[in-house]
């Protein structure tokens, strides 16, 4: 958990401004809800390993022997959370509020979540989390429509060439059965196929094998012969771009028609608001890649996910997929839901910095014996006039307290002595 400087929060508000208004530009509207949530609702089955990394909240008015009783059951002490992420609960938001909402929801969340991470680089216990989702569409164009809204963000934060990687996990299940897994040693064997970018081909069937040596339920010796051989099986280097052809030829033979339509609907629908947005420059590009071994870890997935990748980094920089079972656990009937997260976190260190001519930052250096009333007029004027204002008695090392203002953002100063007058104000500029 950190704390931010006055330079650093300000770029951060400024990435998140860009965020909000492109996504609200794209229809989406803003909502929020508590930091906390019942302990139950967060403990579903539903959030994979994030469950484990919650942070708990203890009852209220406990004493010693309630303590010792539940020494067997320390969940029985809670019975709240802090949220892990903003998905969770805005599932409970929409079963709560659905009355009030349209029948298609476009929620844009943006707000920080906790998690019991191992402090390391990139991984924070709080960070700011940035959701846009669509509830009540079951077609390719809510998926569409987010990834539109994501690439269309990305360009507005100066990072054009994002692309989206997508799977579904109907495909990874379909895959998985079709080489003789069985359902139960598919989660275990979806984790080992989530290293291949890491391990390669080799490290996933090495993995695999120990796996069924290890345990008396793991995977078939029959099924990982099969997985393997369709790894090495020989590719041919023709490309295909996003399509019908790319994602069959990822896929072993006969891969469902339905799954298939679905995902080639995806990726027409974003090509043609891309080509509407921005003209002829990307008419016919498809800003998608299929990878049949993209796999998420969260446990709520149940069809479509992808992840969102920029040429600059060699990790993604967000992702998302289809929850299509969560809302139905709080309201009592199925209902179609799709979302988004862009990685703040990781993002606004990507940010190219800008400064906003529009809004000049001006530091009044003034001296010790200038009046209160005369000086606070000054300013006064100038934040009138639209610029921003901070008020600096001169020290000994003028440089040095210029310097500190430049790295706050400020642009221009101007000093101030005793008798200074709105008409003497000389602004000058800081660099």
């Amino acid at each position: 958990m950190r704390d931010f400087l006055p330079a650093e929060k300000a770029r951060r508000e400024r990435v998140l401004a860009v965020i909000r208004e492109r996504y609200r530009a794209h229809g989406f509207d803003e909502i929020e809800t508590p930091v906390v949530e019942e302990y139950a609702r967060l403990h579903a089955g539903i959030g994979g390993d994030n469950e484990k990394l919650a942070y708990n909240v203890l009852k209220r008015g406990l004493d010693a022997d309630a303590i010792r009783a539940a020494a067997d059951d320390p969940a029985s002490l809670t019975d709240l959370g802090l949220r892990y992420d903003l998905t969770v609960p805005l599932a409970r938001f929409y079963a709560t509020n659905r009355g009030q909402l349209p029948s298609v929801f476009r929620s844009i969340q943006i707000a920080p979540v906790w998690r019991a991470e191992r402090p390391q680089k990139g991984r924070y216990r709080q960070f700011v989390q940035c959701d846009i989702d669509i509830i009540g569409d079951g077609s390719a164009r809510a998926e569409a429509e987010l990834v539109v809204a994501t690439l269309d963000t990305l360009d507005a934060l100066g990072l054009e060439g994002g692309s989206v990687r997508i799977n579904d996990r109907r495909v990874l299940d379909w895959m998985l059965d079709s080489f003789g897994f069985g359902a139960q040693e598919r989660p275990g064997v979806l984790i080992t196929i989530d290293k291949l970018d890491k391990i390669g081909p080799e490290g996933i069937v090495a993995e695999l094998r120990e796996r069924a040596l290890r345990q008396a339920q793991g995977p078939e010796s029959a099924a990982i012969d099969a997985f393997e051989a369709f790894l090495r099986r020989p590719m041919t280097l023709e490309y295909h771009p996003y399509g019908e052809r790319q994602i069959r030829k990822a896929l072993p033979a006969d891969a469902p028609d339905e799954i298939v339509a679905h995902l080639v609907g995806i990726g027409e629908a974003a090509a043609a608001a891309r080509a509407a947005t921005a003209g002829d420059e990307l008419a016919g590009d498809i800003p998608l890649v299929f990878d049949p071994f993209l796999v998420r870890g969260m446990g709520y997935y149940t069809g479509t996910i992808f992840e969102l990748a920029h040429p600059s980094v060699d990790y993604s920089l967000g992702g998302g997929g289809r929850y299509d079972g969560m809302i139905g656990r709080f309201l009592g009937q199925e209902v179609p839901a799709v979302g988004f997260s862009i990685g703040f976190e990781r993002i606004v260190d990507l940010v190219a910095e800008r400064t906003d001519a529009a809004a000049p930052a001006v530091v009044l250096v003034h001296d010790r014996d200038v009046p209160e009333a005369g000086l606070l007029a000054l300013k006064a004027g100038l934040v009138r006039q639209g610029s921003r204002v901070r008020l600096e008695q001169r020290t000994k090392n003028l440089k040095a307290l210029l310097e500190r203002a430049a790295s706050d953002g400020y642009t221009a100063f101007a000093t101030v002595t005793a008798g200074t007058t709105a008409d003497d104000l000389e602004v000058k500029p800081l660099a």
